[in-house]
């Protein structure tokens, strides 16, 4: 398994994403990472966002439809793979992360530090205040994977959204935030690309001129996905399969549903070659609509017959 560090800027908006991320569009020109433009799921807050970047399911398919939704998470997730496949999972987040992922509600003196846990997250650090300093928790993020080496990190710093809050998404504010995070970015990544991992940098949501989110406007939804290294491109598969909505309309550049999209074949450019590419169905969407495995089962059969085919030329 591949390590990767999955970084999460919250609230930062796609406009602000592309003009105040200069390494990051360093890294795009440079032919080192890429950059796709996504509009995430509604409503566009950031308890439902996590679970559903975390679960690959909708807010009205998982049930986390407000911030106000305070439980465990339930059903599958990306912690969870981890850890049933023997990999060491650790995050560096808010205290949300933690009543989804570890233990609810929150306690900061017994849940603020987290080593050798025996949920789904088994190190981590969390915080709770909006303005704890990203600078920080970049450093926080370098003990962890010095101390424990996870497979899959989680890093999650708040101060862009907290900046958007306070001054509006199309604030002198909110964008120097924005280049606060770069700057990080410029400096922590580099090192932790060295150590072997993959990094993949997103948001959860924009940020509304006037501060707020919830959706549906392209401030509030449209956010950045740069890919570092060409992840597909260095594991130059001969077949790409994408599982649920957001993998499929991220990588295969798609608003359809899954239901429309899925067994259908399309061409998909790698970087150095153009390999055949197809959507079904999440695993976890099956457990809950087991109605639907008759159709997943076609669509395996007709991946295994291409497979076979590309083989034997």
């Amino acid at each position: 398994m591949t390590k990767v560090i999955l970084i999460v800027l919250d609230g930062l908006r796609y406009d602000a994403a592309r003009s105040c991320l200069g390494y990051m569009e360093g890294l795009v020109q440079a032919g080192m990472a890429e950059v796709r433009k996504l509009t995430c799921e509604l409503p566009a807050m950031s308890r439902p966002l996590y679970e559903t970047l975390l679960t690959g399911r909708r807010p009205v398919e998982h049930g986390i439809v407000s911030n106000g939704v305070v439980r465990r998470s339930e059903g599958d997730n990306l912690f969870a793979r981890c850890r049933a496949s023997g990999k060491v999972t650790a995050a560096a987040a808010y205290h949300w992360v933690s009543e989804l992922y570890v233990s609810c509600p929150f306690d900061r003196h017994r849940d603020r530090i987290l080593v050798n846990g025996d949920g789904d997250i088994m190190h981590g650090v969390f915080y709770w205040d909006d303005h704890y300093p990203d600078s920080h928790l970049f450093a926080d993020a370098d003990w962890l994977i010095s101390s424990h080496s996870p497979d899959f990190l989680l890093l999650h710093p708040m101060n862009v959204d907290d900046a958007g809050h306070r001054h509006g998404g199309d604030s002198v504010g909110y964008r120097n935030a924005a280049r606060v995070q770069g700057d990080l970015l410029a400096r922590h990544l580099p090192g932790w690309l060295a150590l072997g991992y993959k990094v993949i940098v997103t948001a959860d949501h924009g940020m509304g001129d006037d501060g707020n989110h919830a959706g549906p406007t392209p401030q509030e939804t449209q956010v950045c996905l740069p890919f570092i290294q060409r992840h597909v491109e260095l594991v130059n598969p001969d077949v790409l399969v994408t599982l649920g909505n957001p993998s499929t309309q991220a990588l295969l550049g798609t608003r359809e549903g899954i239901m429309r999209t899925r067994g259908k074949w399309i061409d998909y450019d790698t970087g150095t070659r153009t390999i055949r590419a197809v959507a079904t169905f999440h695993p976890a969407y099956l457990l809950r609509s087991p109605s639907y495995k008759r159709l997943s089962w076609q669509d395996l059969r007709a991946i295994a017959k291409v497979l076979q085919q590309t083989t034997a030329s």
